[in-house]
């Protein structure tokens, strides 16, 4: 009887150890923006129109192709750029730029080009400074035809080789967008 009653007091230990050290902590995945609306904002050094570039998909994935607008740049010319990210499939339209603002050590855009002259500089930090891409600065030298291309990672290794420089090559993460347009450079 002793015996019987030893092993039930240690099992029942056991079995308060191991319930204790539960972690009863739900493990939430992380919900991906929602985005419909992606613009991209020129504006000429010194003044002048500003050039818009811009992505809008309103119903979504799948479904209807997204109407992508590309734009024309001035040869020799610096640009201020500026990301506006909307899900317009909200009535109002959510802002997502905010949440990136917000969440910015957790985001990095990524500009990729093949236009030869055409360069695009980070002109934002996330909270550890490392760069974000919400605002950019654009240079142009000589005329060309190609395309830029921005895509929006999610949770990228700011410090991996090459990252922090806008190579993506080793960023990582998840794309939550990533959208190419069209650019003549005159």
């Amino acid at each position: 009887m002793t015996y019987s009653k030893a092993f039930f007091i240690a099992l029942l230990g056991f079995a308060i150890f191991f319930t204790a050290c539960k972690d009863d902590d739900p493990v939430i995945p992380h919900e991906e923006e929602v985005i419909t609306t992606l613009k991209y904002t020129l504006t000429p050094t010194g003044g002048g129109t500003p050039v818009e570039f811009s992505f809008q998909d309103l119903d979504g994935d799948g479904g209807n192709d997204p109407v992508i607008t590309g734009g024309s740049l001035s040869a020799n010319q610096s640009y201020t750029g500026s990301i506006e990210l909307l899900n317009e499939l909200e009535s109002p339209a959510e802002d997502i730029t905010e949440e990136i603002e917000e969440e910015d050590e957790e985001h990095q855009f990524f500009f990729q080009t093949n236009i030869a002259g055409l360069a695009i500089d980070y002109a934002d930090q996330d909270a550890n400074g490392n760069p974000l891409g919400l605002n950019s600065t654009l240079t142009t030298t000589n005329a060309g035809t190609g395309t830029v291309t921005i895509i929006l990672r999610h949770e990228p290794n700011k410090t991996a080789a090459g990252v922090s420089d806008g190579d993506i090559t080793n960023a990582g993460g998840e794309t939550d967008i990533e959208v190419t347009f069209d650019v003549d450079v005159q």
